[in-house]
């Protein structure tokens, strides 16, 4: 029983937010949406009092402010209104069906209208006016217009799919309004045997050939045949290029400690009393233990640095130039030592029982070096292109 209560009590909470906030958009002057509401309500209660004296208020006063909005543009000379026309017969349109959809609902409105064969002949109409303007913005010549066209075409696209030679004039725009921008990488010759750099300038290529960042924006190969007249080259190449620099350093250190215990010494019989029988007591004996620590530490250094400009291809001006530094150092400690143990720290004995080891091959190292490059780079072309 105390699980059908709260049951009860929660669909009764339900049922009057629900009411409520279908009431709460028709004070508010949302016709549309107190419509929409009060039907999704008397779809799961249909005998709702509230939600049905809703729907009879709301709904004439939905049909009457959007046809005055319809009446309204049509005398207007707006250039898109046709398009507006099209989102208001919708709205009437969606009522209609949502009624249609809803035994209860149509009990209160008993014939709800339909506005499909408006719609049709606006939809037409704006597809009509898009398609014209992006005609008109297309002949303008310049980049920025052609992106305008592109989204008048695709529009009109929306609104009547494939309306004449819509497609054709959408991949004209397209075209037009893309950024075309030619990839130069130089070429880097191996600085020793078995060292290859093309898989870092296949990595940049990767990202460039399938860059997202703005639509308007296309990266070509030289090798590409579809690339006309780029309007920017993007150079690439290594300005410094070094691998496996090696450093090497010894340390040798004199270490000691105080206070360690050497050794352990019987007490006197003098100094101690002990009972007869028993073992005479040990005392510790303190002193200072030495050894000499020998250090070896070797750093393998890669780095370059990689240069990126920007060239107009139209004026062969310099429109940005940018340097990545990278760089990678690997390290290898190991030591020994000679004397006591007990004075070395932790970290020395640590070091004192490694091996010296060989350093990663020159590719790997290569890599490494080359993956701040890769992100600065890859962040620098996002940012620039990004609203172009």
């Amino acid at each position: 029983m105390k699980k059908v209560s709260i049951l009860l009590v929660a669909v009764m909470i339900i049922s009057f937010w629900g009411c409520n906030s279908s009431k709460k958009s028709f004070e508010s002057g949302n016709y549309y949406n107190s419509v929409m509401q009060s039907v999704s309500k008397l779809r799961k209660s249909p005998n709702n009092k509230k939600s049905r004296e809703t729907l009879d208020q709301a709904y004439p006063m939905a049909i009457d402010f959007y046809m005055a909005q319809i009446n309204r543009m049509k005398s207007g000379q707006d250039r898109f209104k046709n398009g507006k026309i099209v989102d208001a017969y919708t709205m009437l349109n969606n009522m209609h069906d949502e009624i249609r959809r809803s035994p209860a609902a149509l009990q209160v409105i008993h014939n709800p209208q339909d506005y499909y064969n408006q719609l049709k002949f606006h939809t037409r109409e704006a597809a009509a006016e898009r398609y014209a303007a992006g005609e008109e913005a297309l002949a303008m010549g310049s980049r920025p217009y052609a992106i305008e066209a592109f989204s008048h075409f695709v529009q009109a696209d929306r609104y009547q799919p494939n309306y004449l030679d819509v497609q054709d004039k959408m991949a004209e725009a397209k075209y037009l309004g893309t950024l075309k921008v030619l990839v130069e990488q130089a070429p880097v010759p191996s600085m020793q045997a078995g060292l290859s750099v093309a898989f870092f300038q296949d990595q940049i290529e990767q990202f460039l050939f399938n860059y997202q960042g703005n639509e308007f924006i296309r990266f070509y190969s030289a090798k590409d045949e579809n690339l006309k007249d780029p309007d920017q080259i993007l150079y690439f190449q290594f300005d410094d290029f070094v691998v496996g620099q090696v450093n090497n350093q010894e340390r040798i250190i004199e270490v000691s400690k105080d206070s360690v215990v050497i050794s352990q010494i019987k007490k006197s019989a003098l100094e101690a009393s002990t009972k007869p029988g028993s073992s005479e007591e040990l005392v510790n004996v303190y002193g200072t233990v030495k050894a000499k620590f020998r250090e070896n530490s070797r750093q393998v250094i890669s780095k370059g640095l990689l240069s990126m400009r920007i060239v107009d291809a139209s004026s062969n001006t310099v429109v940005l130039h940018d340097k990545f530094p990278g760089e990678f150092v690997w390290m290898n400690q190991w030591g020994s030592f000679n004397g006591d143990e007990r004075a070395l720290t932790k970290e020395q004995i640590s070091i004192a029982n490694r091996q010296p080891m060989m350093p990663p091959p020159p590719q790997d190292l290569f890599i490494e070096f080359c993956r701040p490059i890769y992100g600065q780079l890859t962040s620098k072309v996002q940012s620039y292109y990004h609203n172009m």
